[in-house]
């Protein structure tokens, strides 16, 4: 295993602006592994949204912002799939006519990892000193596992939690619905899937949730919260740092 002295986080948008406590325990993980943190106040969305909705000018201009605010990083980790996704395999899409900027995004993708792949692969840690008393279940968010093909990584650091039972909820990659800007355009499509989600959720017994991306967190909050569950949804951050 490299050995990593520093990283810099890479804070998803809803990181920022709705759960800094996703954020706040990175920080505190980081720190319990002895590495030192590095987040740039000058970064800003990584392009995604605009991307997924076709404006691919506006995302190359925010692409070009986060290749030039990353550019001396040795190691990004990212609290989001999904984000990651779009720099290691959307960034040389959007470059593919421009040789040099090509070239420039596909090195940083080469240095940017989601938190679970980053903690596993890249440290080779799997036991955080983490504990919960009680049962907890896992969603396959799309983008980690399908683009990233990242599945083991975060049952390995939930499996390590100590005192906690591990429970495989029914159909645990089947997509919750959100998919960003998806949710807003087809709203009631969006609904029907995350019943399906929560349902099964429901079913497992678990008295937490837990997973990698915030936006598919936010949404299956959102359904148990309206049907009055009293399942707590963690990103795993929280679950690793002890904020239960």
């Amino acid at each position: 295993m490299p050995r990593v002295n520093k990283i810099t986080l890479f804070v998803q948008c809803l990181v920022d602006g709705l759960y800094p406590e996703v954020g706040e325990a990175l920080l505190t993980l980081f720190k319990r592994l002895n590495i030192q943190v590095d987040c740039p106040l000058d970064q800003t969305c990584c392009g995604q949204p605009a991307f997924n909705s076709g404006y691919w000018k506006s995302a190359r201009i925010a692409a070009k912002k986060f290749i030039k605010t990353f550019q001396d990083a040795e190691w990004i980790v990212c609290p989001s799939g999904s984000c990651v996704s779009m720099v290691k395999h959307h960034y040389p899409e959007l470059f593919k006519n421009d040789p040099a900027w090509a070239r420039r995004a596909h090195q940083i993708g080469q240095r940017t990892f989601e938190l679970s792949q980053f903690l596993v692969d890249i440290l080779g840690v799997v036991d955080l000193g983490a504990v919960y008393r009680g049962k907890i279940t896992y969603h396959d968010s799309c983008h980690l596992l399908r683009t990233l093909g990242v599945r083991e990584q975060p049952r390995q650091l939930i499996q390590h939690v100590r005192e906690t039972e591990f429970i495989e909820m029914r159909d645990p990659d089947r997509c919750c619905g959100f998919g960003g800007t998806f949710a807003v355009k087809y709203p009631e499509i969006s609904t029907a899937m995350v019943d399906v989600k929560v349902q099964n959720i429901i079913d497992s017994g678990a008295e937490v949730v837990t997973g990698c991306d915030v936006s598919c967190l936010m949404n299956i909050q959102g359904r148990l919260s309206r049907i009055g569950s009293s399942v707590k949804v963690l990103h795993l951050a929280q679950l690793l740092a002890g904020q239960t």
